[in-house]
């Protein structure tokens, strides 16, 4: 790997980690508010509901400028909400204003991989990649989690100081050519250039697997953090910061899991790991019957694993053909489109059964069906590409 991958892999790992220690501490303050439960995903949904409404311009605007500049603004945006915070605006509203950030900040970091390296190298800088995001979800929920439990407002002070610091490193990130740059800027001819990117991804095969496996992923992922949660004080009647540290488990294996495929999976061979996600699902579902933490750490561990080792190889995937077909900033833009959907849409879920007052294990167990049975209908689909 070149100097600048390790760069922008410390800029990242900063962001990122400031992002998941903000996201325990907002949830420290929202309690500490005597916010409703169901406000903790709504707080979510503030985040990614900015990836959505943005994708149509965030990836054009990835790929208007240098990526590393591009990044240093969605930085400098995230700083913004989390310093809100810190002055008082309501958690819900300002961890919306670090949303724009990430949206932002996302289609760069993900974009620049294509640039900096060649096809063969994706599969593993992808590994580093959520290796590193996920010791930044580690470090971020076991951070965010016991400065939260103590003094939310002094975590997010430690929080925005990790956005000055991300932003730092941001401005030592090679600029590299500009590529796939619009040759329009109004909005109207964005939007009409977004679609043609949705549509040119989602009409290609191997875009169309990625795409499906990737949004299931990310929509599981970010509802599985709050269901681990819940699950933890009910089940084991774990506190904020023990249950974060459970979380940490599952982070810890998605590492494992990444590191694996990043050794093993070629790009070719991307969709060979489809089996991972229907396991993945079936194993959640056992979760509902532990009530042990030590069973309950090593079945996350596990998932956590399983989760890695599947979505790495097809996150690889995903960029290769985006970057083939429409651009790097533009392939992460729908990708980050289609993912926050399935966020959006899997926490509005949790959030009205929540509401309704369903048991936690019914929710677990509701869950682990949904991931199991989704990941067998395109393992199905797709089963014959390789």
């Amino acid at each position: 790997m070149c100097k600048g991958f390790y760069t922008l892999l410390m800029a990242q790992f900063l962001s990122a980690l400031a992002d998941n220690a903000l996201l325990f501490a907002a949830i420290a303050l929202l309690a500490q508010l005597s916010a409703p439960d169901w406000h903790t995903p709504l707080l979510q949904q503030f985040f990614v509901i900015s990836y959505i409404i943005l994708a149509p311009f965030v990836g054009s605007f990835a790929d208007a400028l240098p990526k590393g500049r591009v990044m240093f603004i969605a930085n400098a945006i995230k700083f913004i909400g989390s310093l809100s915070m810190v002055f008082g605006m309501p958690p819900l509203y300002a961890y919306g204003i670090v949303g724009i950030g990430a949206a932002a900040y996302s289609p760069a970091k993900y974009g620049i991989l294509t640039e900096l390296l060649p096809p063969e190298k994706l599969v593993s800088a992808n590994g580093w990649m959520e290796g590193s995001t996920v010791m930044a979800i580690i470090l971020g929920a076991i951070i965010g989690g016991i400065m939260a439990s103590k003094d939310p407002y002094f975590a997010m002070i430690i929080i925005t100081l990790l956005y000055l610091l991300a932003a730092i490193f941001n401005t030592y990130i090679p600029k590299l050519p500009i590529d796939h740059k619009l040759p329009k800027k109004n909005p109207v001819f964005m939007l009409i250039d977004f679609w043609f990117s949705f549509k040119a991804l989602w009409k290609d095969t191997r875009g169309q697997v990625s795409l499906a496996v990737t949004t299931l992923f990310w929509g599981a992922g970010a509802t599985l953090r709050l269901v681990v949660i819940a699950w933890a004080a009910s089940a084991l009647n774990f506190g904020l910061e023990q249950a974060t540290q459970l979380m940490a488990l599952l982070a810890v294996g998605i590492a494992v899991g990444s590191v694996i495929a990043a050794r093993y999976i070629t790009l070719e061979h991307s969709t060979k790991v489809l089996p991972a996600g229907i396991l993945m699902g079936i194993l959640v579902v056992i979760m509902a019957l532990v009530q042990h933490w030590q069973l309950a750490a090593l079945l996350l561990f596990i998932i956590g694993a399983l989760a890695g080792f599947f979505v790495v190889p097809l996150n690889a995937l995903l960029q290769h053909r985006g970057h083939e077909l429409i651009g790097a900033g533009h392939s992460i833009a729908v990708q980050n489109f289609n993912e926050h959907i399935g966020i959006l849409l899997l926490l509005g879920a949790y959030l009205l059964m929540v509401k309704a007052n369903i048991p936690i294990n019914a929710i677990v167990i509701a869950f682990g069906i949904f991931v199991s049975l989704c990941m067998t209908i395109i393992h199905r689909r797709y089963r014959h590409l390789n």
